[in-house]
């Protein structure tokens, strides 16, 4: 979507200033008769170049600050547009600075960087104790209100343990700001809230030091490297940082989350209380391991294995996921009936199970640009509409209800990979047409050998 001149009109909403255009999202103040508003306006980037993962992002933002609703360490949703008419998300205008504009002093007194990152960690703590983790920590997703207090903005990666995880269902590389990202989020796992520690400790290095603990990545292998390297001690670069400092910040930093804080919470109570920080072999450091020590560490990391996610805090009904394969373009309303009676019996054998519509499109490469589903958001756009439509007759809360658009020129690997990653127990998917012969033909035919639950496949009651 391209910008859009201030004075627009959306669903009632008058667009003021565009105060920032992110890689996955356009932002505008809102403005009334008697001048701006505290209200801002996020609308997901559409159109020609953008990445279809803007639209997952824009649905998981809504479905995270929906159900953290209001609270001190996070903006409140206040309106949302669907994403089948007009999607935006109406947010609180959070008055304050920006983390990042306090990078430009770097190297920050230890005092200053205590403090800023104590309050950080005890909004990392309000989140975690919700069960939600942020896993995009950055610089310019952190402001600070006059009073000091930390807000977390832009919550489109978050994870949201009692929600479906949209962004890990679908997607199967890594999503988010890689300078920041914890070792872990590399390989896939977005369910441990020590991801969200280790960046706030990368934060907090580039504070101290004026520079980023690995750089910044420009490839996976780039970004693998930090799954056996250490940074180099930040002692050795501002030798005027405390011994305390170091300490904690390197232990943000472990690769093993085991070896991090527990909690955020442990974080904001070191850095509020430097005399009491128990030093270890980190705080003295100043050089990097030795190269038999770093040749060691990439070997362990071929097998690298990522520590278990701490439990929720608050109890989660564990549901069983049932998957509905529609086909793209499906127009046999007599199948796609069918299929509905088949996940309603489901339903009613599993009263609290999730059902996941998941259909398979070919890799956006292709796209020309032109037309409904010439870009990868209006084609995501139009497949998530089509699957809703589907849907709507289960009358399912949004918990109970997914809609995925998968990107393959393979559906049935797609199809089996998606089954596998999330646990699915029972897969639906409709006949073929051309009688028995054809019954288990092609897509079908693979899922039945390759897929890890069991699998049915529904006939239209006119087929033969």
């Amino acid at each position: 979507m391209n910008s859009l001149d201030p004075g627009c009109e959306i669903d009632g909403f008058r667009l003021g200033e565009l105060i920032h255009a992110g890689s996955m999202a356009l932002i505008y103040r809102l403005v009334g008769p008697r001048g701006p508003l505290p209200l801002i306006m996020k609308i997901p980037r559409l159109g020609v170049g953008e990445r279809a993962v803007n639209v997952t992002g824009f649905e998981v933002c809504r479905m995270v600050l929906g159900a953290l609703g209001q609270g001190p360490h996070h903006p409140t949703l206040v309106a949302y547009g669907d994403v089948e008419t007009t999607p935006y998300l109406v947010i609180q205008h959070i008055e304050g600075s920006r983390m990042s504009d306090l990078l430009s002093r770097a190297p920050l007194p230890p005092d200053e960087i205590a403090r800023l990152g104590s309050a950080v960690a005890i909004a990392l703590h309000d989140l975690h104790r919700r069960d939600v983790i942020h896993l995009d920590l950055k610089p310019t997703n952190i402001m600070f209100r006059q009073n000091g207090e930390a807000i977390l903005i832009d919550f489109g990666l978050a994870r949201h343990g009692h929600l479906p995880d949209l962004l890990a269902e679908e997607l199967r590389f890594p999503v988010g700001n890689w300078v920041y990202m914890a070792p872990e989020q590399i390989l896939g796992v977005r369910c441990d809230p020590r991801s969200d520690v280790y960046a706030l400790g990368a934060i907090l290095y580039e504070l101290a030091t004026g520079r980023l603990p690995f750089d910044r990545p420009r490839s996976i292998s780039e970004l693998k490297r930090r799954l056996h390297a250490d940074p180099v001690p930040p002692r050795a670069i501002a030798p005027m940082t405390p011994e305390w400092l170091q300490e904690v910040i390197l232990r943000c930093l472990e690769v093993d989350a085991r070896k991090r804080y527990d909690s955020a919470e442990q974080v904001a109570f070191d850095l509020a209380n430097p005399a009491a920080v128990a030093l270890t072999e980190r705080a003295s450091r100043h050089r990097r391991s030795r190269w038999l020590t770093r040749a060691r560490r990439r070997l362990q990391a071929l097998r690298f294995v990522p520590a278990p996610c701490p439990p929720l805090l608050r109890e989660s009904p564990m549901s069983k996921v049932a998957m509905v394969a529609i086909a793209p373009n499906e127009r046999n309303e007599v199948l796609l009936d069918a299929l509905r009676r088949a996940a309603r019996k489901v339903l009613a054998a599993e009263p609290a199970c999730r059902i996941a519509c998941v259909t398979v499109v070919p890799p956006a490469a292709g796209l020309t640009g032109e037309g409904e589903e010439g870009t990868a958001t209006g084609r995501q756009i139009k497949r998530l509409v089509e699957l809703r439509h589907w849907a709507r007759p289960l009358e399912l809360p949004e918990e109970r209800l997914t809609c995925h658009v998968l990107e393959s020129d393979k559906p049935a690997a797609a199809l089996v990979d998606y089954a596998k990653m999330n646990d699915v127990d029972q897969m639906l998917i409709g006949a073929p047409r051309g009688g028995p012969v054809r019954l288990l033909a092609g897509v079908c035919t693979q899922l039945v050998a390759d897929a890890p639950c069991s699998v049915s496949v529904v006939r239209a009651r006119s087929q033969t």
